[in-house]
């Protein structure tokens, strides 16, 4: 039904009709009175709204790699991978300007930041080169930057630490762009019971594509009482630069034992 219905929209579309009239509404908006011209402005903006939502789920579902790619590059005998969404699938807001702190990008990731006034923008734009497995990356824009941290907080979905031990290996996975060199820190949280393991590590600088890890071997854990997990991108001294995240994955795998 709702293939028909489209197909329907669609032949409407074609007919060209819609479009004459609005190419006539615009060649006559310089004559028009206020009042008819007021109006002709709100029903403008209400089908650029729809437009643009067309467009944007249409570019994003026609471009490669395609949405929902949960391919992740995996070291051997890895038991569980994962791609967070901001890189997997299209999310809302899917870009903002004078970014606040705990802004929500989709429903697993937060971005955080302690700045008296924002200059940071967010984007989510679509990967496009052959290398590329994540559908999608995550840019910040960042101008005057006069607060302390920053920082994107990565939810990670129950099955992350479904028997989850500390015999076990966390590694995270990202692909960088950077207008400037920039320290990049990932932070592992591990909640278990009352109390929360923090783990953090490096990525190497002035590598493309990098990775960390974290042994939980040496985490202070209480097996039993794990609740959840998530990770925090850190960014150190963002100030007038521009990043890009173009891919982040996330895998576990069992120590190798000697």
């Amino acid at each position: 039904m709702a293939k028909s219905f489209f197909r329907i929209g669609m032949s409407r579309l074609w007919d060209g009709q819609d479009l004459k009239n609005w190419s006539q509404m615009a060649d006559q908006a310089d004559d028009a009175d206020l009042d008819s011209l007021r109006s002709l402005r709100n029903r403008a903006r209400a089908l650029r709204r729809r437009l643009d939502k067309v467009i944007h789920v249409a570019d994003g579902r026609l471009a490669l790699p395609v949405v929902g790619n949960n391919a992740v590059r995996q070291p051997l005998n890895t038991d569980w991978a994962h791609r967070p969404e901001p890189w997997r699938g299209p999310v809302t807001p899917s870009g903002i300007a004078a970014v606040p702190s705990k802004t929500e990008i989709g429903h697993a990731a937060t971005i955080y930041h302690d700045c008296r006034i924002s200059e940071l923008s967010f984007r989510q734009i679509r990967n496009q080169e052959p290398e590329d497995l994540a559908p999608f990356a995550v840019r910040l824009d960042v101008f005057r930057f006069d607060g302390s941290f920053l920082s994107i907080a990565i939810d990670l979905p129950a099955e992350a630490t479904l028997d989850m031990t500390k015999s076990h290996t966390i590694r995270v996975d990202g692909t960088f762009e950077l207008e400037a060199p920039l320290e990049i820190f990932a932070r592992l949280n591990i909640k278990n019971g009352p109390n929360t393991e923090q783990i953090v590590r490096e990525f190497p600088s002035g590598e493309t594509q990098a990775s960390v890890e974290f042994d939980l071997a040496y985490a202070t854990l209480n097996e039993k009482r794990i609740e959840k997990a998530w990770i925090d991108l850190i960014f150190e001294g963002p100030d007038m630069n521009q990043i890009t995240v173009r891919d982040l994955t996330v895998t576990r795998r069992p120590r190798a034992d000697f």
